[in-house]
């Protein structure tokens, strides 16, 4: 069997283990059922591995084909992965770099990496994309982006993180709020406040540090909006709805309608850190890890 001919087969088992069912496969592929079925008949006897259980009206994966399943979605993942490289050399650019962040690494972390690594690396295509933690760590596991900017304490295990800022929180306020940072004495000054905090979905090691926060001050808040953009925040903010707690770099201090109060004397802190996996293949990822480390 030539080279061509059996690649054609795996991307034919690839379509019916992600269908379980020949037709509607076969319909993807625009090949016929009996076609189909006749082609991974020939892939399991060229093989001499049973891929799948064939019944009445249900097809399921052996083990041995579930394991296939898994090892060539990575492998033609990968292969992909090559190929677009080499479009990309082709069309005069050295690569690209995907980007997984939380919001408040584009306020000042991301913006200065790239600044940084355009001067040395002008051909470079880069992909940014705001995903909560989670989306990140599967994105990296999949290698779905190269790397991501998250607030989290421990990655799994394979993946790398690399601690980039360590701050402390600040309180949001409505400029006509009557505690400012002349007269603001402790937390428990806004126990009777309506907060308004990030989603604990979007970060949950995040929110449960927060929570803490307010635990050490001896209240457990009100918290009565949650969302995923800073920018929501202080919409919410300059309308009287709530006040919030975020992390300092999040300040914008040219923003009408809003005060910050540095929260310095607290021992929380939050962690802004690099994630990537190691057996990541793009060629500029190794690049920008040595950017990151000098700055």
């Amino acid at each position: 069997m030539s080279y061509q001919l059996e690649l054609r087969h795996l991307r034919y088992f690839l379509a019916v283990a992600e269908d379980l069912h020949f037709r509607k496969a076969a319909e993807r592929l625009y090949i016929s059922q009996p076609g189909l079925s006749r082609q991974i008949k020939d892939l399991e006897k060229n093989i001499g591995i049973q891929l799948f259980e064939r019944h009445n009206r249900k097809v399921e994966l052996t083990k041995a084909g579930l394991f296939l399943q898994k090892e060539l979605g990575r492998y033609f993942k990968s292969l992909d992965q090559v190929i677009e490289h080499a479009k990309l050399l082709n069309d005069g650019l050295l690569g690209d770099l995907k980007f997984g962040y939380v919001g408040s690494a584009m306020q000042q972390i991301i913006p200065d990496l790239l600044l940084e690594f355009k001067k040395k690396y002008p051909s470079v295509l880069f992909n940014l994309k705001e995903m909560d933690n989670h989306e990140q760590i599967n994105g990296l596991l999949n290698h779905d982006i190269d790397i991501g900017f998250v607030r989290l304490e421990s990655v799994p295990s394979g993946l790398k993180m690399y601690t980039l800022l360590k701050e402390p929180f600040c309180l949001v306020l409505p400029k006509k709020h009557p505690v400012s940072a002349s007269n603001f004495k402790n937390l428990s000054q806004f126990k009777d406040e309506s907060f308004i905090l990030f989603d604990p979905k979007y970060s949950p090691a995040y929110y449960e540090k927060v929570m803490q926060v307010f635990r050490d001050s001896g209240f457990d808040p009100n918290v009565t909006h949650n969302t995923i953009h800073s920018g929501s925040i202080y919409k919410l903010i300059q309308n009287d709805l709530g006040i919030s707690i975020i992390p300092t770099s999040l300040q914008q201090d040219h923003l009408k309608g809003v005060k910050f109060i540095e929260l310095n004397n607290i021992k929380q802190r939050t962690t802004l850190s690099a994630v990537w996996d190691p057996r990541n293949r793009n060629p500029m990822l190794e690049n920008i890890l040595k950017i990151i480390e000098k700055m």
